[in-house]
């Protein structure tokens, strides 16, 4: 009965240990610094009162159901959200593994054996077949922290998927709304392209007639030849754009520029799109924030596994099997069991290979916190930034109206009074270069309005919405 008391002892040492350990590890806490790095409220005007809503059919108020079908297709064919895909199945595989090393492990065995074993039979048989156990007692936390710190980057992929959503889907109404607002400029260009032509028309027939300087049919010859370069540079960025949208689509051209056709020129106006009005509310719904928190999550997981590995571990092991024994005319069969051995391993040097993985450990955690906090700023200094083009671009609309629908009727009065010899080439062009820049000034103004709203989707955090709050979450792939 002696060799049984050390391994006893032993045992009481370690169960011991666990009264003095278990307070002393666990996750470190992740500090709240949402609260501390949200403003107490956005120092930029708030549209719409601030009213809180839920932004998952943010596109469908643009009134272009064209661009929501675009969106629906990149998603389906983004490489990124692929890739995020396999990380979420990557990573709930470790969860899998971090869970299951909490448990038991059995496995079944089986071994036939014939020959000569020993001095005393002659050639024998000997066959079994059981099941052997094994399990490691997780004291300390290590296995639990392992497993705390799986779940939270699963979570983390989830929402880093969410976040592909948004940046796809922000990617392509941006491109929609520039060939759109392309578009517009191109019809722009191509009215004025034809005004210079005729009236590059009408000054050479008077130079020729002698009633206008050849100077002046040159200078109309040449206003033509830029309206025609402006008009093809234009077409050009167009198509540039068009097969941009291919690209992130994967629809063929082709079937693209005829759905396109229908809408051509008309730029998607947002509706009244209201934002929520709590900071913490607001940052709390981008998927990159989630993403963040649960990798400091995970970081602070990975601090209590690694200063676990510095304590005492305990195994325990078991098996049963049936077994049969031959040897000539003497068998014997039976069940043959144990419970043991129960082992403790003590660190007692290894170098300081334990103690600098903590410190490696605790590094993370702090990168992780550093990195958590400045995504935090660079969210509130998106939403206010998006905040701010919104209010100037709805402070410059009326101005910019203004300007388009005068200077159009300038130049109109100005053409009818050349066509009346009551004005010069260079009155008439002088007009028509300012109708020109208000008219592309007005077109580049609502594109900016549009890519406004596009900015603060994605500064919100898209249709996305955290798991945490009240909000049902957006439906992350499964299998």
């Amino acid at each position: 009965m002696k060799p049984r008391f050390p391994l006893l002892r032993a045992a009481t040492a370690a169960a011991s240990l666990v009264a003095l350990g278990a307070c002393s590890t666990g996750p470190a806490p992740a500090p709240d610094v949402l609260t501390r790095v949200a403003p107490a409220q956005w120092q930029a005007p708030l549209p719409h009162s601030g009213q809180l809503t839920v932004l998952k059919d943010w596109w469908r108020q643009f009134n272009d159901p064209l661009l929501v079908t675009l969106i629906d297709a990149a998603q389906a064919v983004s490489p990124t959200l692929a890739s995020a895909t396999s990380r979420i199945e990557q990573s709930r595989a470790t969860r899998v593994a971090a869970g299951a090393a909490l448990l038991p492990t059995l496995d079944a065995e089986a071994s036939a054996v014939r020959g000569k074993q020993n001095f005393i039979f002659g050639i024998n048989s000997t066959a079994s077949v059981g099941l052997q156990a094994a399990w490691e007692l997780d004291l300390f936390g290590a296995r639990r922290a392992a497993r705390d710190a799986a779940q939270a980057r699963i979570d983390g992929a989830e929402a880093a998927w969410h976040d592909a959503r948004v940046s796809v889907a922000a990617e392509v109404a941006t491109t929609y709304t520039s060939l759109r607002a392309c578009e517009a400029q191109v019809e722009q260009a191509r009215a004025d392209s034809l005004s210079r032509s005729e009236t590059a028309r009408l000054t050479g027939l008077s130079a020729k007639a002698g009633f206008e300087a050849p100077a002046g049919a040159a200078l109309a010859r040449a206003s033509a030849a830029q309206g025609n370069a402006l008009l093809t540079q234009r077409r050009a960025q167009c198509d540039v754009l068009v097969k941009g949208l291919v690209e992130l689509t994967a629809i063929d051209e082709p079937g693209l520029r005829g759905q396109l056709a229908a809408g051509q020129s008309r730029l998607p106006q947002p509706a009244q799109i209201v934002m929520a009005s709590v900071p913490a509310r607001v940052l709390a719904q981008r998927p990159d924030l989630l993403g963040a928190e649960r990798e400091l999550l995970a970081a602070s997981a990975d601090v209590s596994q690694a200063q676990a590995q510095r304590y005492p571990r305990i195994g325990l092991n078991g098996s049963i099997s049936a077994a049969r024994f031959e040897s000539g005319a003497l068998s014997q069969s039976g069940t043959l069991w144990s419970i043991g051995p129960v082992t403790v391993s003590l660190p007692l040097f290894d170098g300081g290979a334990r103690r600098a993985n903590v410190v490696a450990a605790q590094a993370r955690y702090d990168e992780a916190g550093a990195l958590y906090r400045a995504k935090l700023r660079t969210a509130v200094r998106e939403v206010e930034e998006a905040l701010v083009a919104l209010q100037s671009t709805a402070d410059r609309d009326a101005d910019a109206q203004v300007a388009t629908e005068g200077f159009a009727t300038s130049f109109r009065a100005t053409e009818a009074r050349f066509k009346g010899g009551l004005a010069s080439l260079y009155e008439l062009e002088d007009a028509r270069r300012s109708a020109v820049q208000a008219q592309a000034a007005l077109i580049d103004l609502q594109r900016e309005r549009s890519t406004a709203w596009i900015s603060l989707y994605r500064a919100l955090g898209g249709g996305w919405s955290n798991p945490d709050t009240p909000v049902a979450a957006a439906q992350t792939p499964t299998k």
